[in-house]
Order: C-alpha cells, then structure tokens, then sequence
C-alpha cells in the first residue's frame, strides 16, 4: 500500500481528521482527537504506528520482522509496521481497522455516541 492509499483510509472513516501536531513531518490520524495511526513523511521507508492489543503486539513482532514496538510511543500498546517489507496489505488494513477499533472501544458513551450519529 502506498501512503496515499494509506491516507485516503484513514479519512473514509467515521469521525478521522488528519493533523500535524507534532511537526511537519509526522503525519496523526486521529478518531475524534484520539491518535490511531501516525507516520513520518520524511523517513526513508514507509512505517506507520499503530495502537495494538498488548497480547497481540508481542505476537506480531514475534511472528513478523516487519512489525517492531513503535518508536516514542507506549511500546505495550503501540506497534510500527515498516509497510513496504510487510507486503501484505491485507494484514495492514486489518492492522489498521484493529487499532480503530481499539480507540473506539476506549472512548467515554458520551465520544461513541457522537461518532454514532456523524
């Protein structure tokens, strides 16, 4: 997957805006102001940080050279997936949708009920 295609996922869906809150480099998708996928815009390879399941983070990096504890985030819950020598797209967008899903499932009823009705 190329980083618009990446791109263009993220925003279709609900309730994603993109910023840049760090610098002009690191590119934050986030699900009503909370981060779900991140990636530089500068770096030699194509990575992107997702939130993961803890259980499930330490069995992707064991299973996968490509997936290892993302850099300056919480390494229990946050994977970086280097996409270019995953080459599994499939994988990623699952990867994706799970770290959505996961930011979704930890909002307030109040959050889930605003991101019901957008």
């Amino acid at each position: 997957m190329h980083i618009e295609a990446f791109r263009d996922y993220c925003l279709s869906k609900k309730g994603v805006t993109e910023s840049f809150p760090f610098d002009e480099d690191v590119l934050v998708f986030k699900v009503l102001n909370k981060m779900f996928a991140l990636t530089s815009l500068s770096a030699d390879a194509f990575k992107v940080s997702l939130k993961c399941n803890p259980e499930r983070a330490m069995e992707l990096r064991e299973e996968f050279e490509s997936i290892i504890p993302a850099f300056h985030m919480n390494k229990k819950h946050w994977n970086s997936v280097n996409v270019e020598t995953l080459m599994d797209d499939a994988l990623f967008i699952e990867l994706l949708n799970h770290s959505y899903d996961l930011v979704v499932q930890g909002m307030t009823k109040k959050d889930k009920e605003i991101l019901k009705n957008m």
